[in-house]
């Protein structure tokens, strides 16, 4: 393989079409696209500090390197890509890519990251901004630290583990998403989606899970939590805490420690359809 080490490379495309190398303790500088349409590349211990480094690039393997704020917009239309030990700072990282690991790596400036991407692994991420996720299917995730809103909007076939969201509206639109010893903080959790499952989490939530078809919850403990399962079909719901208030869902099974208020109105479901159970 070529090598190129302890570069400097500035100006637009400094690398372009570049296939079968490995690029160490180098630095990228002002201008575009320096990597656009390259190949089989091992990218160690450098430093990206322009825009667009690696898009339309194929079968990249990224370990120790910065992305510094300026080189937005970073990794798009790029399939098998492995980032380990990584900075991210620049928002709008990973857009309309495939078959991409990130593992041990930060993301403080995550804004509008890994938008409408396929097969994704995220292991041992810290990330910071809203909107990430969005619309992207086939994720998995372990050991997981998002601030941010609006996670994983229109996301499809998504499991996580252990993980931590501070995050208002968080998988809304969603379609198949299986959360396991997690902590989720955010208003209105889960709104308008299909087929979801919490599995020993604590959610602290305000009006969340509404609107769902399909939600199952098996151990979990709901915080701050009222108004919710309005309108959602098929609830299974085992909850080992008080929930604040449940309202309207349209049928299925809610057991929790108790319940302090139940509003089943008639005029919008049939509360026959509803089976609530309580340790009081």
């Amino acid at each position: 393989m070529e090598r190129y080490s302890q570069g400097y490379f500035t100006g637009e495309r400094a690398l372009y079409d570049t296939h079968n190398a490995v690029i160490e303790n180098s630095t990228f500088d002002d201008g575009e696209s320096p990597l656009k349409e390259s190949s089989n590349l091992k990218i160690y211990h450098c430093v990206f500090k322009w825009k667009y480094p690696l898009w339309y690039c194929e079968n990249v393997e990224v370990d120790n390197v910065t992305f510094l704020e300026t080189a937005r917009s970073g990794i798009w239309y790029t399939k098998n890509i492995t980032l380990k030990n990584c900075n991210i700072s620049a928002p709008k990282t990973f857009r309309r890519a495939s078959d991409i690991k990130i593992i041990n790596s930060t993301l403080p400036n995550a804004s509008e990251t890994l938008w409408n991407c396929k097969n994704v692994e995220i292991k041992k991420v810290s990330a910071n901004g809203d909107y990430f996720g969005m619309n992207t299917e086939n994720v998995y995730i372990e050991d997981f630290n998002l601030n941010g809103n609006y996670a994983f909007d229109g996301g499809k076939n998504i499991e996580i583990h252990n993980a931590k969201m501070d995050s208002k509206d968080s998988f809304w639109n969603c379609e198949n998403v299986t959360v396991y010893d997690s902590v989720i903080t955010g208003e209105y959790l889960g709104w308008n989606s299909k087929n979801l499952t919490f599995v020993n989490c604590t959610i602290d939530s305000r009006q969340g899970m509404c609107y769902i078809k399909n939600i199952k919850m098996i151990n979990c403990r709901l915080l701050n939590t009222n108004l919710c399962f309005e309108y959602c079909k098929n609830v299974d719901a085992q909850i080992t805490s008080d929930i604040d208030s449940v309202k309207n869902p349209y049928n299925g099974n809610i057991k929790a420690k108790r319940i302090k208020q139940v509003i089943l109105d008639k005029k919008y479901i049939d509360p026959k359809k509803v089976k609530i159970e309580t340790d009081e």
